[in-house]
């Protein structure tokens, strides 16, 4: 790059971004790289694309590059003697900061606040996936700064859009005089044509904002550095002044869309949390109201933001994955459902071949229980991630899940035998994902080899889905496995990863009948469950009930199927609730299916489906 190169970086970051979501994975890094050390924008986007390379793969060398990459990133932030974060500390004095701040020196010092957060957040993020108790608090003191700063940035650049609404009402003459005398020295950035705000919040004052550089400081116009001392009239100092402190309605809207995608995301995040993570969540200080998280993500994803496409994703995400694996009903799951499509027919000309944009169609149509439509649209963005490894991944699972929902065990048993080959990602759930499909499709000693392959891939101990994978395929291998056996662990699979909304009512009724053939008393109380979860979906609450009832009873399969019971009883609790009459039982069997039970496999999983139960009764009620 050339030295004497000028260019947008908001804008140079935004089209890296949208190069990245349009499959050009490449391209984009070789951007980033290439701009990386033109501004902590642009070192912050290559940090970026890192980190999901790290993400996607949980390789343990990238994860490393992406820690370093972020790290770089916050000391270019922080290159001045105190630091973005030392400063907060400190709290800078009024006196230290230059009252003639330019709109660069403004701008840039609000965005490196952000980046930093952002930073802060990914490493933490790092630190997380590392499931190690010293990371874990590491991780939870590092978040606890990270919302500080965007706390702090989102409340100041809300207060300054709050003075520009002012200032752009005010009359007309005074606007024009304000421009009347623009500064004659050559801006950083092209002149903006919109009104400038300078009626600035005096707590901004003392915002805890390292200067940008010298640069940008000396930067100024002569008539600045006489205004203390020249004595030109009041009134010619004052519009001087304006032009150079004052931020525009278009840079300050750039800078909430940024600020708004973290502040969204904690808050969106947290209000998911474990209820018995909730006191410890408090105590750091965190918020979690989902609804302002969906709003800010919203504004964040409709700015000219870089990171206005990654809120895109973001909501995606939450509606067509998220939402649905938590609800307690249907009802919030389609207005979920609709978002998502108003955002992808939105969207589909800016991004006509993003093999991600094409994967969340894929997931609205499942959603939608239009399980073929979901096959082709994930088979398609398999295609267009071509050389995209960890796109086409989350595609196969998509592939293999959309499979095993029609019951077409072959299909499913080739993607997730591709994944048990390929990724990296819990090797132990894939094979068991695999050896259950091969034995449910007919290939009886393929499946007892490949489960058997389950117990030596299991890596991590602390991982539920692991540790359920591995005993599981122990108890298939234990006597022979039969084609109904591995038929009814699909079933399972798709119960507690709630799929089962999704499949037809001819391929449920198909799952009755294989349920009913299963003469295992050892599994009898599974059994029940699973068969009392297929007649929910059906609309039989009659016979639902009766099958989680028996399966409540069932004393003899506790120790091989822990879970069991206390979905029982939730499962119970949820159909209850369905009627006022009996909404009291049910929102007593869901205390006690939160309370009576523990040690038992998705224990967290079943606490955040309950507390999200009890949640939207407490709303009901308050209404």
């Amino acid at each position: 790059m050339a030295e004497a190169e000028q260019v947008d970086d908001a804008e140079l970051s935004l089209r890296g971004i949208n190069m990245l979501l349009n499959n050009g994975f490449k391209e984009s890094a070789e951007l980033f790289h290439r701009y990386r050390n033109y501004s902590p924008l642009m070192s912050f986007g290559a940090s970026f694309v890192s980190f999901l390379n790290a993400m996607m793969t949980f390789e343990e060398e990238k994860m490393q590059v992406a820690y370093e990459d972020l790290r770089a990133t916050e000391r270019l932030c922080e290159c001045d003697s105190t630091g973005v974060i030392e400063t907060i500390r400190n709290k800078i004095r009024k006196s230290q900061v230059d009252s003639h701040r330019s709109e660069v020196a403004m701008m840039e010092r609000l965005q490196r606040l952000i980046i930093v957060a952002d930073c802060q957040v990914y490493l933490a993020v790092l630190s997380f996936v590392r499931q190690e108790l010293s990371a874990y608090i590491k991780a939870g003191w590092i978040l606890r700064k990270a919302w500080k700063m965007y706390n702090k940035c989102y409340n100041d650049i809300s207060q300054l859009q709050e003075a520009c609404q002012r200032r752009s009402s005010a009359p007309q003459g005074v606007l024009s005089s304000d421009r009347a005398k623009p500064s004659q020295s050559p801006p950083l950035l092209p002149e903006p044509q919109e009104e400038h705000c300078t009626d600035l919040p005096k707590d901004n004052q003392k915002s805890a904002l390292p200067p940008v550089t010298k640069a940008a400081q000396s930067n100024k116009h002569p008539d600045h550095q006489e205004a203390h001392t020249s004595s030109k009239p009041k009134h010619s100092q004052k519009a001087s002044l304006r032009y150079e402190a004052g931020l525009t309605a278009e840079s300050l809207s750039r800078l909430k869309g940024s600020v708004s995608f973290g502040y969204g995301l904690f808050h969106l995040c947290i209000s998911m949390v474990p209820p018995h993570l909730l006191k410890i969540i408090n105590l750091l200080g965190f918020p979690g109201d989902r609804q302002q998280g969906l709003t800010s993500l919203t504004y964040a994803s409709e700015s000219k933001d870089m990171k206005a496409p990654l809120a895109t994703l973001a909501l995606l995400w939450y509606h067509t994955v998220v939402q649905p694996f938590f609800a307690l009903d249907g009802s919030e799951t389609e207005a979920g459902l609709l978002a998502a499509k108003a955002i992808l027919q939105k969207k589909e000309a800016e991004y006509p071949d993003s093999s991600l944009f094409m994967f969340f169609k894929g997931r609205v149509l499942r959603l939608e229980c239009q399980i073929s439509s979901a096959l082709t649209s994930f088979n398609s963005a398999l295609e267009l991630a071509t050389g995209q490894r960890e796109i086409q991944h989350i595609c196969l699972y998509e592939i293999g899940w959309c499979s095993m929902i029609k019951l077409s065990f072959t299909d499913a048993f080739k993607a997730f035998d591709r994944l048990r080959t390929e990724s990296r990602w819990s090797q132990c759930y894939y094979a068991y994902l695999t050896g259950v499909c091969q034995g449910a499709a007919g290939d009886l000693d393929g499946a007892c080899s490949v489960l058997k392959d389950a117990a030596r891939l299991f890596r991590r101990k602390h991982n539920q889905i692991e540790q359920f994978s591995m005993r599981k395929a122990e108890d298939l291998r234990k006597l022979p496995p039969t084609r109904e056996r591995c038929t009814m662990a699909a079933i399972e699979v798709l119960y507690l990863w709630k799929a089962l909304p999704n499949s037809s009512t001819s391929k449920l009724q198909l799952m009755i009948q294989v349920l009913q053939q299963m003469e295992d008393s050892s599994c009898s109380g599974l059994n029940y469950l699973l068969l009392g979860a297929v007649h929910k979906c059906l609309g039989n609450s009659a016979n639902a009930v009766q099958c989680f009832q028996v399966a409540l009873r069932d004393e003899q399969g506790r120790l091989s199927n822990s879970y069991v019971q206390p979905y029982s009883v939730y499962e119970l609790g949820c159909i209850f609730l369905e009627s006022p009459e009996s909404a009291a039982k049910g929102r007593a069997l869901l205390l006690q299916a939160k309370e009576d039970f523990s040690a038992y496999d998705f224990e967290n999983r079943l606490h955040v489906r309950i507390h999200t139960a009890l949640a939207s009764l407490k709303e009901e009620a308050s209404q």
